[in-house]
């Protein structure tokens, strides 16, 4: 194994993922969407970047999870209805990513993502001022989820949909994921933010398998960062089930509409390169 990246260029790519990860562990995002553009600014070449970059997502999703998991803020039912799909077209994905239009993806889901997070932050708004419970608040505090078959079948299309993007473009994509499980199957964001990581870790790495047959990879890096993004997530897991819902869902907004920008800015990068 070995990396073209200098000593010091793989220390701070690998104290940005232990921030980035506890940050994630916490609101239920692998935040791969943070991650990658430090890779891209250090000099590392897009598709090793992106290749690398979704499997140390991966790993800090898998070590958040398992925090969740004990703490029990995972859905099997929606571990079936959204994983499944999304790891399918993961899979697909993955091995599509040298022919995929990056730009259109990127950009089309970094607004979604944005305005996602900026639904969030006015809901919460809204709620302080009038002083009641919204769909986001008290109502779904420790609520199990309504899992009709029209709101299956949204569910299961819009998790394989994001798979295939995000395996195309080394992203696990969780926030588009997790809002739309709070949205459609409406369960508490606590539950939504330990299922989107155990959701995430399989995508991730059926992605990755699609970028390593083409050799898209620096193991060294993805070693490096991996294991601190690991240490990461599961300390920021802990901080889930301490804190007040609103609290939660404020922070998943704001890091929503930063996942957002970055998204747009990639690929608007991508478009003028």
């Amino acid at each position: 194994m070995s990396t073209d990246l200098a000593l010091w260029q793989l220390l701070i790519l690998t104290v940005i993922s232990f921030g980035v990860g506890i940050l994630g562990g916490f609101v239920g995002l692998a935040l791969g969407t943070i991650r990658l553009p430090a890779m891209l600014l250090i000099g590392m070449p897009p598709p090793i970047a992106g290749g690398t970059n979704i499997l140390v997502s991966a790993l800090s999703a898998i070590s958040g999870a398992i925090r969740h998991y004990r703490e029990g803020r995972v859905d099997n039912r929606i571990l079936l209805v959204m994983g499944v799909p999304a790891c399918v077209g993961a899979f697909l994905g993955g091995f599509a990513s040298e022919w995929t239009p990056e730009w259109i993806l990127l950009i089309g889901a970094g607004a979604l993502v944005f305005w996602q997070g900026v639904e969030f932050l006015i809901l919460i708004r809204n709620q302080r001022r009038s002083g009641e419970p919204h769909m986001f608040g008290a109502d779904l505090e420790g609520a199990e989820g309504e899992f009709t078959p029209k709101r299956v079948s949204l569910e299961a299309g819009i998790g394989f949909g994001v798979g295939v993007l995000g395996g195309a473009v080394g992203l696990i994509l969780g926030s588009i994921r997790l809002p739309a499980m709070i949205r459609i199957l409406r369960v508490d964001p606590r539950i939504a933010a330990g299922t989107n990581l155990f959701i995430g870790f399989f995508v991730g790495a059926l992605g990755w398998v699609g970028h390593v047959a083409v050799g898209e990879v620096d193991y060294v890096t993805l070693i490096a960062m991996g294991i601190a993004a690991m240490i990461g997530s599961n300390l920021g897991a802990r901080l889930t089930g301490r804190v007040r819902l609103d609290t939660l869902i404020l922070s998943m907004g704001v890091v929503l509409m930063v996942v957002g920008a970055l998204l747009v800015w990639r690929g608007i990068e991508a478009l003028a390169g």
